[in-house]
């Protein structure tokens, strides 16, 4: 009889067993990232090179820089890449460019990373086949994009040190490839990047935070410039609000086993 006790009793036991348990396959939810909810964009919004021939460099720098902030731990959920190239299989407009932005913005509500590539001038940043992005305008477009948000705006071109006065905001950090007097290098057709986008795509994979990844870009470029012997350097420059200073440490870059 107690054998046969044992029988009826071992399967009910076993089904005890795993309700409390709970199912098998069951998993903790994941964390919140640090940066979850954040926007970012990043637009090539030129494709040509001083003589207006097609060349590669910013389609480039777009693509692994997506890449690169991804392995970084910004979501693509909320990120958003654009080529201004006409020449492109399903060309994007300028003003479509602005529309897919604002509307990945909405999405996004924590925070925002906005990096443009392209030629500049005193006046702003090619943006398209006929059009300038003045840092009035880009002003504009950060405010209706990010608001009060914690913000990052990269300008890759020359003489983007413009925008660095227009874009000054307590909850903002700005960098540019070059001082407001200086031109940018490497934008060739023979280069693969930019030397500016190149030098961020160096210091990404090992830049803690945005301001490590500054501070390598920087480096970087000084050092290119000088083994170029490039006398009149690009000077990049940073600016960093009152309430970034205190954030930015606390937006550590999120890598596996980070």
């Amino acid at each position: 009889m107690r054998r046969n006790g044992i029988r009826r009793t071992a399967p009910l036991l076993a089904a005890m067993a795993a309700l409390l348990a709970g199912p098998a396959c069951a998993q903790s939810p994941p964390a919140p990232g640090r940066f979850d909810g954040w926007t970012t964009a990043v637009i090539a919004a030129d494709w040509r090179d001083g003589r207006g021939q097609p060349m590669q460099a910013f389609d480039n720098a777009r693509r692994d820089i997506v890449r690169g902030f991804q392995a970084a731990g910004l979501p693509r959920a909320t990120m958003t890449d654009y080529s201004l190239r006409p020449d492109a299989p399903d060309p994007v407009t300028s003003a479509e460019a602005l529309q897919g932005v604002a509307e990945t913005a909405a999405r996004g509500q924590s925070g925002c990373l906005l990096y443009f590539t392209s030629h500049g001038s005193p006046d702003g940043i090619v943006f398209g086949p006929k059009e300038t992005i003045s840092p009035a305008a880009m002003a504009n477009l950060v405010r209706r994009w990010c608001g009060s948000r914690p913000t990052v705006v990269i300008v890759s071109a020359c003489y983007s040190g413009v925008f660095i006065n227009a874009l000054a905001a307590s909850n903002r950090m700005i960098l540019t490839a070059a001082s407001r007097e200086r031109t940018s290098f490497g934008c060739g057709a023979e280069e693969t990047y930019p030397w500016f986008d190149g030098c961020v795509l160096e210091a990404l994979p090992t830049a803690r935070d945005f301001l490590a990844l500054a501070a390598g870009a920087r480096a970087c470029v000084a050092r290119r410039e000088q083994e170029a012997g490039i006398t009149l350097s690009s000077d990049p420059q940073l600016y960093v609000g009152a309430d970034m200073q205190m954030r930015l440490p606390t937006l550590r870059f999120e890598r596996s086993g980070s």
